[in-house]
């Protein structure tokens, strides 16, 4: 049996790091299963979870071009808990309407995004006239609030 992507192996923990544990997989093989797949839950620590010489049932996610395997229990969990509940939606009829476009109307500021007639030079004129403006006004607000450039004196 070779090993391929999405098939479920046997295998046999080989060593246990502290980002995963080893297995070794049919073939004389060796995959690793990173510590985010070994359990459906937060994972402190690997141990907590394998042992050395356990024989445990995995699920091959990827295999990159330098032949490294990359294996998951947690995949194999979610899929046998996710199958009856996948069954009962199928089961079950959907209530919900189907979602209107609003009636094809464009709630979008006009004059914002429809322009598409303008040439490119027109567009970029009324970006800088229009980015100007808000700079002008920006900077009014912020001197008012601070004092100004030169701020009044009373002499």
């Amino acid at each position: 049996m070779s090993i391929e992507v999405g098939s479920v192996v046997e295998g046999v923990v080989s060593g246990i790091t502290n980002f995963g544990a080893f297995i070794e997989l049919p073939e004389g093989k060796t995959g690793l299963i990173h510590i985010s797949e070994v359990a459906d839950e937060y994972v402190k620590d690997v141990h907590d979870f394998l042992t050395e010489k356990d024989k445990v049932k995995v699920k091959v996610v990827a295999i990159d071009e330098k032949g490294k395997i990359g294996l998951s229990i947690k995949q194999l969990q979610e899929k046998k808990a996710d199958e009856p509940a996948a069954a009962e939606r199928e089961s079950r009829p959907s209530f919900r309407a189907p979602r209107s476009n609003f009636g094809g109307r464009d709630f979008r500021k006009p004059g914002r995004y429809g322009a598409t007639s303008a040439s490119f030079e027109d567009k970029l004129s009324k970006f800088l006239k229009d980015s100007d403006e808000r700079l002008t006004d920006l900077r009014r607000k912020t001197d008012s609030k601070r004092g100004g450039r030169g701020s009044r004196r009373f002499d």
